[in-house]
């Protein structure tokens, strides 16, 4: 061929250019592109090619974009082969602003940083010019911008709180500057913990930087990041010296010691759950196997599953290696490519070459804006052939096998045929791709399992076959073994799933069981080969060789060199797309045969003698019963929802899912799978801890209607705070500022003025009724309404001055308070009622004169009239906790003094006689006498008694069972080579 004949290039701009006339901007002029599934253009500032080894976040022109910031995010096809630069159009330019703020704490004169996009919509917009905001916003330091960007790496959106944030009620109104107040102090908590992640941050470490009168927004900052593993999570002695010595909250089932059961069975043991690991392997780690080979005083180290940490910017398992003191090994961007018959690709023949591929993807996302919804129903192959068509016969035999390369590396990085791919959604989760380098740990990966595995309870070769849940708890079904819990993760792969070798009772939603369907799960195989010595040079860490059958053009097409991180003379070679599926039944010594017949083309025409392999070791992922597959993709007809509604917890938080297949923001990753991990833990934790108050507790003795709204007026008539119309009642034994108060507001007679005579006559000359029902009200004098506050919160309202009216003004303005009737209360309350009954029972011996009072006051005097007058609050149902002026109802079990924000409930647990997940807990809240007082840490879900957790101990002493993947490998000796 001749080297200098690219014609090609010229005819592909041809093919393609009169589609560009209908997708590209009409006016030559603008500077705007379309924004993802978005009606309106965004502003896109002009940006030159950005190194693929991070995205960066350059400042636009304040004067033309409004302070916006633009990520061009790097793109699913850099899975594979590095590379130097992007194509010209990225497939989603994300656009955000990050709040100008008084007092330099954002400073917007920094020009570049390397981050990962996490984005919400944006739900905050500040404009500096039109309020002065000096004395409202809080200046924590001068790195306020830096912080933001911290937190950027951490998934945290600069200028918006995330659905997540919303959902745990962080804050009570969103939007404000407590909303920006807030985000600072969660991105200075962020940074400091990520400063030294070996330490344990503890919320003290603020107490001086924040104001006195934000230190609310900092229990709901720093309890959201504890509990949900944002912060203070991994292997670091500090963390490990948190976990409690024996377990205090109920029993849990995690299926499955991969990275993400790994990381949700350490959170829940922190938490103080009971933890039980069923794994279906010999060995932890799932998809993720780091397998030793040797032979002749040669040894290495093996990444036969998951190798590469894409992105090191927030990556959880780069900050778990920080922790070990692991190194990490950047792979470098050198990739040669060599033809079929070894020789060198010319290196400007290859650049033009993965030029033009990238103008296809780009011809294709355009595509895809210009279909709509039409493009979901279509394959990114069927788009990228479509494009490549008009090139014909201009293109030589070099180029396709270049261009063939290409496509198998894009099939390897999605683990999926491009025939299979969803144009719209095949690259949905590239806004939150990891910044930073693509990295080798040394040493292999397997390091990290072991250290995720320490002290974890773990039950080998226990193949889960059916889960029955249901509102008394679960059963777990491995082999004749059956073990019990109140709550089981279920962390198999997408592939086990699709098979339906787990029984699931009763049988999931039919929406999930659509979502399993409609997702893809691709198949990646690797041949790892330990030779006497490297022969291919310590220069590089990758290189690429063609094939000259599009068929096979995944079939070694990539070679990853880990003689640096694997202890010895280490070659892989990869095998993707339909190769990968052909693969699995290809004989292990033909499969070692051909890659050896690769290497000696390429080097030995260099003089170079390639030796015999000591040892070699295929995969056979695709076969192996406990993932059958490599990790998910968005298949035609899918989405990204898809990865949402595998992730949605079934049988009213029974029945939980992680994995990587869960979280569409980091499908098909390492550390997808070890955060969707993390993400459970929270949710099992909440579910629980909303159980433990919907428990049913004993609140009077009778069973009159008004017999509990008489006993809350009857705790009143001594509250322990009252200011104006307002009282407040708590336990005095408790003195934690965030422990819960009942909160009542009186309301009395309408207050008169003199000059509203005038008024006043109008209304009793046109509203004689209401006029009536007033008085008639007036003769019973008061009307209560009440709600929940913290303690802390209802010492803030007493200092508030200016009246009542202020008072109420803070209540629901400042602190987003909703007051209700007794009802509407709910079980939260009932739990704290019972508490300061119990508890002021116990510091008074009751009278006969007392008891007689009580007596009285359970009369319900004048009931049916009240009950006409006022207007029903609305009722808090389902044991939700109302908002408590957006103090964050941590479910993360904290050491006193780290922010712990539960309930302290006196009940009493009364397991049934018959099954360890039949619990009752009653409590009596009106005679103290029969109350038994348990502590029920952070509203979570108490332990029962001895008699339930000797069952618990036996049931699982039968065994578990599941996991993830039997080694799926072929050993080959050197004999077989002989």
């Amino acid at each position: 061929m001749a080297e200098n004949n690219y014609s090609f290039y010229s005819s592909l701009d041809d093919s393609l250019l009169e589609f560009d006339r209908y997708v590209s901007n009409p006016n030559p002029n603008s500077n705007q592109i379309l924004g993802l599934n978005s009606d309106n253009p965004i502003e896109q500032p002009n940006l030159d090619s950005q190194s693929f080894s991070s995205f960066n976040v350059s400042y636009s022109d304040p004067s033309t974009s409004g302070d916006l910031l633009t990520l061009t995010i790097p793109r699913k096809r850099r899975r594979g082969r590095p590379r130097s630069n992007i194509s010209s159009i990225p497939s989603y330019r994300q656009v955000f602003s990050i709040p100008q703020i008084y007092g330099n704490s954002v400073d917007s004169s920094s020009n570049s940083v390397s981050g990962r996009a996490q984005f919400g919509k944006s739900n905050l917009q500040l404009n500096p010019s039109l309020v002065d905001l000096s004395e409202d916003i809080i200046v924590i330091n001068r790195e306020a911008t830096a912080e933001a960007l911290t937190a950027l790496t951490a998934g945290f959106p600069a200028d918006s709180v995330t659905d997540e944030e919303i959902d745990a009620g962080v804050l009570p109104v969103v939007g404000g500057i407590e909303q920006v107040n807030y985000i600072l102090i969660r991105n200075h908590i962020i940074t400091k913990w990520r400063e030294n992640v070996s330490n344990w941050v503890a919320k003290e470490m603020f107490l001086d930087v924040i104001p006195k009168h934000c230190h609310w927004l900092l229990d709901t900052a720093y309890d959201f990041l504890v509990s949900h593993g944002y912060v203070n999570f991994g292997v670091a002695s500090a963390i490990k010296e948190r976990f409690p010595m024996d377990p205090t909250k109920g029993s849990v089932i995690v299926i499955g010691a991969g990275l993400a059961g790994l990381s949700a069975a350490r959170q829940l043991m922190r938490f103080g759950f009971k933890v039980t690991v069923l794994e279906g392997r010999k060995r932890a780690g799932g998809r993720v196997y780091t397998k030793k080979m040797e032979g002749l005083n040669k040894i290495a180290a093996a990444d036969l599953g998951g190798s590469v940490l894409t992105g090191t910017l927030g990556n959880p398992l780069g900050i778990l290696a920080r922790q070990l003191s692991y190194p990490l090994h950047k792979i470098r961007d050198k990739c040669p490519i060599y033809r079929v018959d070894g020789s060198p690709v010319d290196p400007i023949l290859d650049s033009k070459v993965e030029n033009a591929f990238n103008k296809l993807l780009d011809k294709a996302s355009r595509l895809r804006q210009l279909m709509g919804e039409v493009s979901q129903d279509v394959s990114l192959g069927a788009a990228l052939e479509t494009f490549s068509q008009g090139c014909g016969a201009t293109v030589t035999d070099e180029e396709k096998n270049l261009f063939n390369w290409h496509f198998a590396n894009l099939e390897y990085a999605n683990a999926g045929l491009l025939t299979k791919l969803s144009l719209a959604f095949w690259d949905q989760d590239d806004p939150y791709d990891m910044g930073g380098d693509h990295c080798f740990l040394s040493g292999g990966n397997g390091r990290l399992v072991q250290a995720l595995t320490e002290n974890v309870p773990i039950m080998y070769e226990k193949t889960v076959t059916s889960i029955r849940y249901g509102s008394d708890g679960v059963q777990v079904a491995a082999g004749n073994q059956v073990f019990e819990g109140e709550m089981v993760l279920c962390t198999v792969p997408l592939g086990v799933l699709k098979s339906g070798s787990i029984k699931f009772i009763p049988e999931l939603p039919q929406k999930k069981l659509d979502g399993i369907k409609r997702l893809g799960f691709g198949c990646l195989n690797k041949v790892a080969m330990l030779f006497p010595h490297v022969f291919w040079g310590t220069d590089l860490d990758t290189f690429g060789h063609l094939s000259d059958d599009p068929l096979r053009r995944g079939e070694f097409f990539l070679f990853y060199s880990y003689a640096t991180v694997a202890g010895g003379p280490l070659l892989l070679a990869l095998v993707a797309g339909e190769a990968a599926y052909k693969f699995e039944s290809m004989p292990p010594t033909d499969a070692v045969t051909h890659v050896l017949q690769i290497l000696r083309g390429i080097y030995e025409p260099q003089g170079i003698t390639v030796p015999e392999p000591i040892q070699t070791v295929c995969t056979r992922w695709g076969s192996d019963p406990f993932c059958l597959g490599s990790y998910s993709n968005v298949a035609v007809g899918a989405s990204g929802d898809d990865y949402d509604i595998l992730a949605e917890t079934v049988g009213d938080g029974r029945l939980f899912f992680a994995g990587e297949a869960t979280t569409r923001r980091y499908p098909a990753t390492m550390h997808g799978a070890f955060l969707s991990g993390l993400r459970e833990a929270a949710n099992m934790a909440h579910y629980a801890s909303a159980r433990a108050l919907n428990f049913k507790i004993e609140r009077c003795p009778s069973k009159n209607a008004h017999t509990c709204a008489s006993l809350l007026a009857d705790l009143f008539r001594e509250p322990n705070l009252e200011f104006g119309s307002f009282s407040v009642i708590f336990e005095k034994d408790n003195a934690d500022p965030k422990s819960s108060v009942i909160l009542r507001v009186t309301f009395t007679e309408p207050r008169k003025k003199s000059h509203e005579g005038t008024k006043a006559d109008t209304m009793h000359s046109k509203k004689l009724l209401f006029q009536q029902l007033q008085s008639h009200f007036n003769e019973k004098q008061q009307i209560h309404v009440y709600t929940l506050l913290s303690r802390q919160q209802a010492l803030e309202l007493r200092e508030v001055r200016g009246g009542d009216d202020m008072r109420l003004h803070y209540l629901s303005e400042k602190l987003g308070i909703k007051l209700v009737g007794r009802k509407g209360l709910g079980p939260t309350a009932d739990a704290v009622i019972a508490s300061i009954k119990a508890e002021r029972g116990s510091h008074k011996t009751a009278s006969p004169t007392v008891a007689v009072k009580s007596e009285e006051m359970l009369k319900p005097k004048g009931a049916s009239e009240k009950r006409r007058m006022i207007r029903r609050a609305k009722v808090i149902r389902n044991g939700s906790v109302p908002n408590t002026g957006g103090n964050y109802n941590g479910i993360m079990p904290h050491s006193k003094g780290e922010g712990s924000n539960g309930l302290s409930t006196p009940i009493k647990v009364v397991a049934g006689e018959n099954s360890p997940m039949s619990s009752e807990a009653t409590g009596s809240a009106d005679a103290p006498t029969s109350s038994v007082a348990t502590h029920c840490d952070n509203g979570l879900l108490p332990s029962t008694n001895a008699n339930t957790d000797a069952e618990t101990n036996i049931t699982a002493s039968r065994s578990l069972n599941m996991s993830f993947d039997k080694v799926p490998e072929d050993k080959i000796g050197p004999s077989e080579f002989s």
